[in-house]
């Protein structure tokens, strides 16, 4: 509940009744227990309303699909590459060869250009 372990809970229910003092204690819990009460039911309400707003398609929606969390980039890519493939496996085959570098004709070094960059 809020982050609070249950030694901390106890440490500040003493702390409540040390500041408020027994006598006011049960007033001030039953204030606490009616404004929880009443934002439960502001809860629902609101819910029942957005329920009601958008509609009953909202059910029909897989939103395990639209959670960031699950995105991996690699696989996002991936499957955009494969996407027209019958066989979604890479091929096995050896890559080609670099191709061969480019000697000048001349036989000089290359040509330079001073007015480049």
């Amino acid at each position: 509940m809020f982050g609070i372990n249950g030694a901390e809970f106890v440490v500040l229910l003493v702390v409540a009744v040390l500041v408020i003092g027994p006598e006011r204690l049960p007033h001030y819990a039953e204030q606490l227990g009616g404004f929880v009460r009443t934002a439960r039911g502001y809860l629902r309400d609101a819910k029942a309303r957005v329920d009601a707003e958008i509609g009953a398609e909202v059910g029909d929606v897989d939103w395990s699909k639209l959670d960031p969390r699950q995105y991996d980039p690699r696989r996002i890519v991936r499957e955009a590459l494969l996407e027209d493939d019958d066989d979604p496996r890479p091929s096995r085959t050896a890559p080609p060869p670099p191709p061969a570098p480019v000697v000048p004709a001349t036989g000089g070094t290359a040509p330079f250009d001073d007015e480049a960059t």
